[in-house]
């Protein structure tokens, strides 16, 4: 869906040039900016009621309408800001929702593009994120980290740097904080530290001990022995038992 442009438009950018600003003027130009917001609301609104259906072939009917959507509203300082100013409303979000049913459990990412998240500071920016917002892109955050972590040297050190174990530490030993969330803590710590200690030199030199300090010694060698699980299983079994080893280290988070 595009923003429609008032065929008036033209004509009173031309009269606010040519002559100082009116009280008439203001009031078209404020009932212009109401139009243009209300057609913002109706965008999203459709589009995302559409990207939320139960059925695929209307996820991707609104998925179109708001990368349409999204183009027209680039076209312009204007649109840009009624829109940042409409994702502070929770209904009208963009991204919990393309999370949620259009992007759940899909990392995609370039190999090359692990070079680029280093280069613009990728980790430093997650990790805000995953310690000022919500569950959904908290969640959102850990697969995120685990995608441009795994193979990059780089951005281990960047997430070390960031002080991750601790930041991640402190959102699995929360009982405030969501069981769903504090669980999917648990598979990024075994999918993480499974991953370093297969190499020869890890990257991170203080992970085992940012762990142990973090979580205490019985956790954090529970997650040592559990991040080898499953290495000659298929994807499926392998899913399986990383739910069930982050099940675990939550249960022993929570005893000890």
């Amino acid at each position: 869906m595009y923003l429609k442009k008032p065929f008036w438009s033209d004509t009173l950018n031309s009269q606010a040039e040519a002559e100082p600003q009116s009280p008439v003027l203001e009031l078209v130009k404020s009932l212009d900016k109401q139009r243009l917001y209300r057609e913002v609301t109706l965008a999203l609104r459709t589009g995302l009621r559409e990207a939320r259906a139960e059925f695929s072939f209307l996820r991707i009917r609104g998925l179109r309408s708001i990368l349409k959507f999204l183009r027209s509203v680039a076209e312009s300082d204007v649109t840009i800001n009624l829109f940042c100013h409409s994702q502070s409303i929770p209904e009208l979000q963009v991204v919990p929702v393309l999370f949620q049913h259009s992007l759940k459990e899909d990392v995609l990412l370039h190999p090359e593009s692990t070079i680029l998240a280093h280069q613009h500071k990728a980790i430093t920016v997650l990790m805000n994120i995953l310690s000022t917002r919500g569950v959904l892109e908290q969640g959102a955050c850990l697969d995120a980290l685990i995608a441009i972590m795994l193979d990059s040297s780089s951005n281990q050190m960047d997430f070390e740097a960031c002080n991750g174990i601790e930041e991640v530490a402190l959102l699995i030993r929360d009982k405030q904080v969501e069981e769903n969330l504090r669980l999917k803590c648990g598979e990024f710590l075994l999918l993480l530290i499974g991953h370093v200690n297969g190499r020869e030199t890890p990257p991170m030199m203080t992970i085992h001990e940012d762990v142990r300090r973090f979580l205490g010694e019985k956790s954090a060698s529970l997650i040592w022995a559990a991040s080898q699980f499953g290495s000659t299983l298929d994807p499926e079994q392998r899913l399986t038992a990383l739910h069930i080893q982050a099940r675990r280290v939550l249960e022993s988070i929570d005893l000890y």
